[in-house]
């Protein structure tokens, strides 16, 4: 058994480990000049969209402030016109 697992450890340590080799080109892992202007312009998108739905909410916010308003003074001219009819 003890000589098994000595050839063993020879054959193991005689098999020649991988040498690492250079690597891959930086342009073949950078995005480059494509994925920046890629990432630009869903960047511009994405900050457009979100301005036009600031806006869109601040529009219909105030709508629905002017509309409680008229909705207010029409609840006054009626009580204001019930007030008068009653002796």
């Amino acid at each position: 058994m003890g000589e098994l697992l000595l050839r063993a450890g020879v054959w193991l340590a005689a098999t020649p480990t991988p040498s690492p080799t250079s690597g891959p080109s930086d342009d073949a892992v950078t995005p480059g000049v494509v994925g920046f202007t890629v990432t630009f312009l869903i960047a511009v998108a994405a900050v457009l969209l979100i301005l036009d739905m600031t806006r869109r909410i601040r529009r219909v916010r105030y709508r629905d402030e002017i509309a409680h308003k008229l909705d207010a003074e029409a609840g006054e001219q009626q009580d204001d016109a019930d007030g008068d009819s009653r002796p």
